[in-house]
């Protein structure tokens, strides 16, 4: 059998009852850090009983036949990650993936989340949300994963890491509009939470200033947005232009567009095609004139 476990985010108060022995009584613990899990277990004042072998990024896909080798073999396998739940932006879909196919049961020991976490404490909607996890790193593949969700509905939650977060929130408020609602929920349980809410255009400036720790951002959806918020001619034409420069072609931007702000095309369009048409009146500098 595979387990999947959680564990504490912050405060290791929080680690379910049941980990504790599920962490002696595996035959086998695949740890994303072994110098992380020795800290846990030591919290928990519970020794392993069975072996004690790292499973992270670096040699996930290596380790994988390994450990579905032992399920094979009858062990019980206990997977644990640094924070909350294998799978969830953190190793362990190759295992699961590999067992499920090759009829192993998994099954879980429920712990901490700081997709929930952070989503209950931002004060956003939470009846229907989707979580996008790490954005790119780059800055013209990371707007270009911010368009195809600007028109989402959804509260939207992400994973930052607290160097490029400056860049994440000025890219959001770029994409979004800078009025969109957000919060940025910084080392969540631990002794200096901190969740900092505000329009995007706020918390970006906020960002500036820099910040520490585990980051989760959420933002409010599209189809939360005041009633009429997308409607300003030159509000949707920058919000076509951000969409185009990511890649997008103008056709598909303008249905994005309109349909993020509950218009009809039409509108978008026409627009889009007054600003093309006023930059082409507008009267031009003679050459070699500053």
């Amino acid at each position: 059998m595979l387990v999947l476990a959680g564990t504490p985010i912050g405060d290791m108060a929080d680690a379910p009852p049941r980990l504790a022995a599920e962490l002696a009584g595996a035959d086998l613990v695949a740890a994303e850090d072994t110098r992380r899990l020795r800290r846990l277990t030591q919290a928990l004042e519970v020794r392993p009983a069975g072996r004690v072998v790292s499973y992270f990024e670096g040699n996930e896909a290596a380790r994988t036949p390994d450990l579905v080798a032992a399920l094979e073999g009858g062990a019980r396998v206990l997977l644990v990650t640094d924070a909350g739940m294998p799978s969830v932006s953190d190793p362990g879909y190759r295992l699961v993936a590999a067992a499920v196919e090759r009829n192993i049961r998994v099954t879980a020991v429920p712990g901490p989340s700081a997709v929930l976490t952070a989503l209950a404490l931002s004060g956003l909607p939470v009846d229907r949300f989707c979580f996008e996890g790490f954005l790119p790193r780059k800055g013209g593949e990371r707007r270009a994963r911010l368009a195809e969700a600007a028109a989402e509905r959804r509260t939207l939650v992400y994973f930052e890491a607290p160097h490029r977060l400056a860049a994440c929130l000025a890219a959001m408020a770029e994409t979004f509009g800078a009025e969109r609602r957000a919060a940025v929920c910084r080392e969540l349980t631990k002794t200096y939470e901190e969740v900092r809410r505000g329009t995007l255009g706020e918390l970006a400036a906020w960002a500036e200033g820099g910040a520490r720790g585990e980051i989760t951002i959420v933002v409010e959806g599209a189809g939360a947005a005041p009633a009429g918020a997308g409607a300003d001619p030159d509000e949707l034409v920058r919000r076509v232009r951000v969409r185009e420069e990511a890649g997008e072609r103008r056709k598909e931007a303008i249905a994005a567009v309109a349909a993020e702000a509950g218009l009809p095309k039409r509108e978008v369009f026409d627009a889009v095609v007054a600003a093309k048409n006023a930059a082409r009146s507008a009267p031009q500098r003679p050459k070699g004139l500053s």
